[in-house]
């Protein structure tokens, strides 16, 4: 596990996006996001002139930043070299930070950070839909995603204000280090009816409450719920 002090990054770019129709259905997306020139204002709500197509399941306060690993990249150019133009073209899971080192193995719910002027904490993991699919022009790559846990995370806005070129990501607090984000992704993605494990996350005051809900929900229903409509498939069944 990655200590305290040891994530100490510069950040060199964020990446904004506004939006488009995508599929069939002419759906509405902000998940094609490029680099866009710093300093950028952070509020509540994420990056100013950032932009979410359906803010029932994007975006809003528990979902203001969506950063992604660097480092998977190359595990998916690797994996798939089909995909490396999509991949070259950065953001290409639609987040707005992507940094090395940061993976979901050694990051964890409730992390605080310090970027610039702005205090950020992680509130959960991504659960990928189905625009991915469309962006990757792969029907299972929302699958593909949750199957790997390469998922990203996003964060919560503890304090509004500017980040520039050169501003630096600092861990500065670390509450609950037995929850990576990965051990999250493995729960939820594994069909887990763990009671432990559920109960654990049920009570996570940190997580964000759309995540506790589901755990809470398993714990009654002993029923894992449907992924088809978020992935577009239902891999489970």
């Amino acid at each position: 596990m990655t200590t305290v002090n040891q994530i100490h990054l510069t950040v060199s770019e964020m990446n904004v996006g506004g939006i488009v129709a995508i599929g069939s259905t002419r759906s509405p997306t902000g998940i094609f996001k490029r680099a866009t020139a710093g300093p950028w204002l952070i509020t509540n709500d994420g990056l100013v002139d950032d932009h979410q197509g359906d803010r029932k399941n994007h975006g809003g306060p528990e979902k203001a930043i969506h950063q992604y690993p660097a480092d998977s990249y190359a595990t998916w150019r690797s994996e798939y070299p089909s995909m490396s133009s999509i991949l070259d073209e950065g953001s290409a899971f639609g987040e707005n930070l992507c940094l090395p080192l940061m993976t979901e193995e050694n990051v964890c719910v409730g992390d605080i950070y310090r970027l610039g002027g702005v205090v950020l904490q992680i509130s959960q993991g991504r659960q990928p839909c189905w625009k991915l699919n469309l962006k990757f022009d792969r029907p299972d790559m929302a699958w593909l995603v949750q199957k790997t846990g390469r998922t990203g995370w996003y964060y919560r806005v503890i304090k509004s204000g500017s980040i520039e070129v050169g501003s630096v990501m600092e861990l500065v607090e670390r509450p609950h280090p037995d929850w990576t984000i990965a051990r999250l992704n493995t729960v939820i993605a594994s069909c887990s009816l763990a009671r432990d494990d559920l109960s654990e996350i049920a009570a996570l005051s940190l997580l964000s409450e759309s995540w506790r809900s589901l755990a809470r929900r398993r714990l009654q229903s002993r029923v894992v719920e449907s992924w088809s409509k978020r992935l577009g498939q239902n891999p489970q069944n």
